[in-house]
């Protein structure tokens, strides 16, 4: 103790080394550190005399650059986007997946993805297809979804022309070898079980509440391979598929951050006049179904009280999904019900807080603010080119599922009713926030422009998007939800259902004006 109150009073009686320093050098308010001691009495705050003035970049929120698309003689479609930069991300997005396979085993796109950048005519594996990449500082992925396919490079921009080789060779010239196959059914069966034992049920209830919603057609059909299905797929069955919807007039070369003349002379290098390996038979058996919506219920009885052990297991839940057909994403209504799911919005319970983060949003103030017990409301919305899906995720303990269900229907049902003019402006405010902020990433704009030109043959910019979003009104809300509440419901559930209620009785209830269950008595309980 005494050696510190000598320590202290040394250092307030400026003794030791700082009172040296400081009588040698003057008090620290004074002293100079400028080296050149042109302007010492300047301010930081200030300009400094004789320096020209700084011209600094503007953002008016505009892209100055359209999308240019140029349409080949085969019917492909080139588009691109110019984005400064070293890195470009260049892919083909084609008019294929699961929506197409009603004449075909399910799950031969499940397959395609999986097999994707396997060995081709020009590279005899995998590896030397990554170790090309490589030296252009390139990576490669394939995803499928109900209605696209997508394959795609992000490589240095020099390497354009062997990116885009590289990609023409993967999709028209695949080897699809016998053990190519095989290993593929062993990532499909890892998958699908992988799939039934992750703790987040997302997306399992994603897949039961479109095969509800459109009951064996189109995107309600499976969009991953069943179990039984694994070993029947083989190379013959895979070149049908990819005859048919593998052609030039179904597919879009996109690139970002690349030139479109150079583009255009690549896609017509590669893509033009090539034999695919299938051979150059005409398509015969296009799938042109029109998505119909038939709405329904899927249950899945599950024991979920062993799906994550430990020292602090995950809680026994029943998951339940509740949808209602929407509008296709070509339709005007498309934007008002994307405001309006982001005005539900919601999340789980232990979702972090804080403004933006959706904590103002309808699921989240009347749902999860209000019901301790439920432990996720989340909305989602779900949009195609000729139908659409808004759908509530709601989790909760087995035995508070008719409760869980009634105050779902019950916000269904107040969708049409007042609309507060700030949660509006808030919704649409967060909605163009999420827009432009994903429209960051080189890879997520050119995805949207690859769909957004292989299902319109153009691209709508974001600044034209944001211009939508702030012209809709409370009562296009109120019209959208009306509209959309006269249809059947399509339910998901998913876990312990002893307590779920019956279809007839949710779709009663959101047919009702307060959205409640009928009441029901039990004589035993």
């Amino acid at each position: 103790m005494a050696a510190m109150v000598l320590a202290a009073t040394r250092l307030l009686r400026g003794s030791g080394s700082w009172g040296r320093s400081r009588l040698r050098f003057g008090d620290p308010a004074y002293r100079r550190f400028s080296s050149g001691g042109a302007y010492p009495n300047i301010p930081l705050s200030s300009p400094l005399p004789g320096v020209p003035k700084p011209v600094f970049a503007t953002v008016d929120g505009q892209e100055k650059f359209e999308t240019k698309v140029t349409t080949l003689d085969n019917g492909l479609r080139v588009a691109s986007q110019n984005k400064f930069g070293q890195f470009c991300t260049v892919g083909i997005l084609i008019n294929s997946g699961s929506r197409y396979e009603a004449k075909y085993l399910s799950g031969i796109a499940h397959f395609l993805e999986k097999l994707a950048f396997s060995s081709t005519d020009r590279f005899d594996s995998k590896d030397e297809i990554l170790l090309t990449l490589e030296k252009h500082g390139g990576i490669c992925d394939c995803q499928t979804s109900r209605d696209t396919t997508m394959y795609a490079v992000s490589a240095d921009s020099k390497g354009l022309d062997t990116v885009v080789g590289l990609l023409a060779d993967v999709v028209l010239h695949p080897r699809l070898t016998d053990e190519e196959i095989e290993m593929t059914r062993m990532a499909v069966q890892f998958e699908l079980e992988d799939l039934n034992m992750r703790p987040d049920p997302e997306p399992l209830l994603t897949e039961m509440i479109h095969e509800a919603a459109y009951r064996e057609n189109t995107v309600g059909l499976h969009r991953f391979c069943p179990v039984e299905n694994i070993g029947k797929i083989d190379r013959d069955m895979l070149h049908s598929y990819l005859r048919n919807y593998y052609t030039p007039d179904r597919m879009v070369l996109a690139g970002v951050g690349v030139g479109h003349t150079q583009l255009v002379e690549c896609a017509r290098k590669y893509l033009l006049g090539t034999r695919p390996a299938w051979g150059t038979g005409a398509a015969v058996h296009v799938d042109r179904s029109v998505a119909q919506y038939t709405g329904g219920i899927v249950k899945l009885e599950r024991d979920m009280s062993n799906v994550s052990l430990g020292p602090t297991p995950f809680p026994e839940l029943t998951h339940i999904m509740i949808g209602l057909e929407s509008c296709s994403f070509l339709e005007g209504d498309f934007i008002p019900f994307a405001v309006l799911n982001m005005m539900m919005g919601g999340g789980g319970s232990f979702s972090a807080g804080g403004p933006g983060k959706g904590m103002f949003t309808r699921l989240y103030l009347n749902v999860l603010n209000r019901h301790h017990w439920m432990y996720n409301a989340t909305s989602y919305h779900h949009s195609y080119e000729d139908t659409g899906l808004l759908c509530i995720h709601a989790s909760a303990d087995p035995r508070q599922v008719r409760e869980m269900v009634e105050i779902i229907t019950r916000e269904f049902v107040l969708m049409a009713g007042t609309v507060d003019v700030v949660e509006l402006e808030r919704a649409k405010t967060q909605l163009m926030s999420m827009l432009m902020m994903n429209l960051e990433a080189r890879p997520v704009i050119f995805e949207d422009v690859g769909r957004q030109v292989l299902a319109t043959r153009s691209r709508k910019l974001p600044h034209e998007l944001c211009a939508l979003i702030r012209d809709v009104k409370p009562e296009d809300i109120k019209r959208v939800a009306s509209k959309m509440l006269r249809g059947k419901p399509a339910v998901a559930a998913l876990g312990d259902l002893s307590e779920l209620p019956a279809y007839e009785h949710v779709q009663t209830a959101l047919a009702s004006r307060d959205g409640r269950l009928p009441r029901t008595y039990r004589l035993f309980r």
